[in-house]
């Protein structure tokens, strides 16, 4: 029964681990519940003596019970015995449960979905870790199912597992082992617990000196177990601290934006971004959205989503993914898909202030290509789309900097690249089969004499906002196939939405890759920055140009008879003519550098390259990182230098303390003479010097590896180091001051005068010096075994201590049985 209960502990002990994971403590609760089903089933089963399998499935009843107990009283009968509909419930229950897991991040809210799936899954580990240790008497393999819970919050949260909480499951699973070993030593008769060490060997004295002497050697297992223990406890939880982070990596893809086999992952609900937009442009009154400055003090798109599926109907976005390695707080993001060295740079630093009116936005407004972002929260990185995204805040009041590295292309440029697409994703280039082929016909006739994909792209746009006869107006419904071949062919009136997937289908019938993005246009600028509101919400489509990347494109018209604040890219036009007024810098702007010269951020295989591009370039944001990872790694160096430099230190002042004679005392002798001299009995208690110049030869011998026997008297012990070393005749002179010095000390009724005997520890301390190896002087100053002797020691008696409280209770114990 000892095996059962601490196999329950053991499971709940690891089962803390998942605290991070959840909002508030019902599933702690509903968790120790199962628990303790699990272990009253298993002591009944160790009652009845039931076999293995009878009593996993008496523990998978208990569980049974309890959950129906629990989360499915009211379609229950008697409220514990378990019905179909009860079943049924609890079907549903874990359905809800599991989508939720889907749908929330951690923390999850305790819903009663979530609440059964947790409580279920604790009983499940503690009815493995009960089979195991209890029924197949296999306590060792009871850790596996263990580990296995401990891995959850590990792979899914971004921070390390707290310490507290690895120590409250490790000792779980201490304890079991220790029930295991009591469980094996109980079967041969009853356990003797001795103290392993010298003071346990010591002869007793008094009237308790009865019967035979207890050795050493004989061992309580229990004992050695829990030294054991602790020691590979603590061990796991200093070492880790002294060794530089690393980020977790999620096995499970279960975590932010995770696309395993197993479902979509723990990610974001994301809205439905076209009807927002239409909302937000049908609103009847003017809402400020944010504000925006930046260093060159011109409008920007502000996007929030890239939308890359098409379905025939309306364009629908891939779930964003977020790993721990693209957080914004780690630095620069990941690099712009298809940006090579071809154009110029332009780098620009913006601020953005979201209004505190916005609802549930978890995705940031940014120009593209965001290079860097500093903002407060879990932000993360799409490394696809480069939109950055949150499972746990919202934008809602925010103010945040993002520092661009936006391309500037020019149109010969544009019009020299080969039109490769290899290195983009096919899902930018697909349509539905059942599209109608007079749209595909259409996308042939507007670009029949296009010469390259940049060419036809222009051709696209200027047939939306020249030659193809389209009005701008909100007075449009629909999504289907039908509504974008009314829109194309018939009616050619829409607003932003249709203009942007139109443009963006067409640019796929053509082969070229598209995208549609959701955001706002550059705004309106009212005093020092630009300010946008909801009539500012757009759509626009982007572009993919290999060596370029992603551009955007406006087929929407603008100004006063479309949307007003819409603008045509630059690169879109024909070149105007140089004047001189062109060569001097817009107010604010960044000037020409090294820094605005073609950069190839793919061509890097490490990400954090970019940190050292981000310091050249003018406008970049100051790195929040506090060192590089070298930097990081020599810091953890020297603290562990320093860590193993504790015992020399300890030596050090010791010697020092000594050597001055303040009133040293040893805390630990080695021996009786030793002990003699330094407790002050006689005249030794007139002679500190004694004490302490004796104290310091017999560290010093430890330290070279001399040892210096018990029955050895100074005389004796200062004639064989005289000739074993061949002390010259100073040496020689001083080793012998030193032991007739401890001789008057100890036997003499005078003692006489005793001098000065720094002098003497100094050349005697020389003298055995050379008599060793340079390794065994380098560890004598470095790693003195006289200090790691006493500190061993100090272990010891801590331990002896846990050792006494644990024998007293033996013994409490058998006089209330003997009674």
């Amino acid at each position: 029964m000892r095996l059962t209960i601490a196999s329950g502990v053991a499971a709940f002990a690891a089962a803390m681990l998942l605290y991070p994971l959840f909002e508030g403590g019902t599933w702690f609760w509903a968790s120790l519940g199962a628990v303790l089903a699990v272990v009253a089933a298993g002591l009944v089963s160790s009652r009845l003596s039931l076999p293995a399998w009878a009593a996993t499935l008496l523990g998978v009843a208990a569980t049974w019970i309890y959950l129906t107990a629990s989360f499915a009283a009211e379609e229950a009968w008697a409220v514990f015995v378990p019905t179909r509909g009860s079943v049924v419930e609890l079907g549903r229950l874990l359905g809800v449960g599991w989508a939720d897991i889907q749908r929330f991040a951690a923390p999850v809210p305790p819903t009663e979905g979530i609440t059964l799936l947790t409580a279920g899954g604790v009983a499940l580990i503690a009815i493995i870790v009960d089979l195991f240790a209890a029924r197949l008497r296999r306590a060792a393999l009871a850790g596996l199912p263990l580990l296995a819970l401990a891995t959850v919050p590990a792979t899914i949260l971004p921070d390390p597992i707290s310490w507290p909480a690895f120590i409250i499951a490790a000792l779980g699973f201490v304890g079991l082992l220790i029930a295991d070993g009591r469980e094996r030593v109980g079967h041969w008769g009853r356990a003797v617990l001795v103290r392993r060490t010298r003071l346990a060997a010591r002869p007793a004295t008094g009237p308790s000196a009865r019967g035979p002497q207890a050795s050493a050697d004989t061992s309580g297992l229990r004992v050695s177990g829990k030294r054991i223990g602790f020691a590979a406890i603590a061990l796991a939880v200093l070492v880790p601290a002294l060794l530089p982070t690393m980020e977790p990596v999620s096995f499970f893809q279960f975590g932010v934006g995770g696309s395993g086999t197993g479902g979509r992952g723990n990610s974001i609900s994301i809205p439905n971004p076209i009807a927002n937009l239409k909302g937000q442009l049908d609103l009847p009154e003017r809402r400020t959205v944010l504000t925006y400055a930046n260093n060159d003090d011109k409008p920007r798109y502000l996007r929030i989503y890239a939308l890359d599926t098409f379905d025939g109907q309306q364009f629908g976005m891939t779930q964003p993914k977020g790993s721990p390695d693209n957080r914004t707080e780690n630095g620069p993001l990941p690099p712009p898909p298809g940006l090579t060295g071809n154009p110029k740079i332009n780098s620009v630093l913006t601020n953005i202030q979201i209004s505190d009116e916005i609802a549930a936005l978890k995705f940031l407004p940014l120009p593209y290509p965001p290079r860097q972002v500093q903002v407060d929260g879990d932000w993360r990185a799409d490394v696809s789309s480069l939109m950055v995204f949150s499972t746990r805040d919202e934008a809602a009041g925010l103010e945040y900097d993002v520092a661009t590295s936006e391309p500037e292309p020019t149109a010969d440029l544009l019009e020299s690249l080969n039109g490769s697409r290899d290195a983009v994703d096919q899902r930018y280039l697909r349509l539905p089969d059942d599209l109608p082929p007079d749209i595909r016909e259409l996308a042939d006739r507007e670009t029949a004499n296009a010469t390259s994909d940049y060419d036809a792209a222009v051709k696209l746009q200027q047939f939306f906002t020249k030659t193809g006869g389209f009005t701008y107006t909100l007075r449009t419904q629909g999504h289907s196939t039908s509504a974008l071949r009314d829109f194309l062919l018939q009616t050619r009136a829409g607003y932003c939405e249709q203009f942007a997937v139109s443009m963006a289908v067409l640019s796929r019938l053509v082969g070229i890759p598209s995208r549609v993005a959701i955001g706002y246009t550059g705004g309106t600028k009212i005093g020092n920055r630009w300010e946008v509101s909801t009539t500012d919400s757009h759509s626009w489509p982007e572009l993919y140009f290999e060596g370029v990347g992603w551009l955007p494109f406006e087929p929407t018209p603008a100004g006063a008879l479309g949307q007003g604040s819409a603008r045509v890219p630059a690169y879109t036009q024909p070149a105007p003519r140089p004047t001189d007024s062109s060569a001097a810098p817009t107010p604010g702007a960044t000037g020409s550098s090294a820094a605005d010269e073609p950069v190839d951020p793919q061509a890097r295989d490490n990400i954090r390259a970019l940190d050292r591009e981000s310091q050249l370039i003018p406008g970049a944001l100051p790195t929040e990182e506090s060192m590089p990872l070298i930097a990081q790694i020599g810091i953890a160096a020297l603290a562990l230098l320093l860590i193993l430099l504790i015992p020399a230190g300890m030596r050090l002042i010791t010697r020092n303390r000594r050597v001055r004679t303040l009133g040293w005392k040893v805390s630990q002798p080695s021996d009786e003479l030793t002990a003699r001299i330094v407790s002050g009995e006689g005249a030794a208690g007139r002679h500190p010097s004694v004490a302490a110049a004796w104290a310091e030869l017999d560290d010093i011998l430890y330290d070279y590896g001399m040892g210096r026997q018990a029955s050895e008297t100074p005389r004796a012990l200062a004639r064989r180091l005289t000739q074993q070393y061949e002390f010259d005749a100073a040496s020689a002179a001083a080793v012998s001051a030193i032991a007739s010095a401890v001789e008057r000390v100890l036997f003499a009724r005078d003692p006489g005068r005793i001098g000065p005997m720094k002098k003497d520890l100094r050349t005697v301390r020389q003298a055995l010096a050379a008599t060793v190896s340079r390794g065994r002087r380098v560890r004598a100053v470095l790693m003195p075994p006289s200090t790691l002797r006493r500190l061993r020691g100090f272990g010891e008696r801590l331990l002896d201590g846990f050792d006494l409280l644990e024998t007293i209770r033996l013994r409490r114990t058998a006089a209330q049985k003997g009674s």
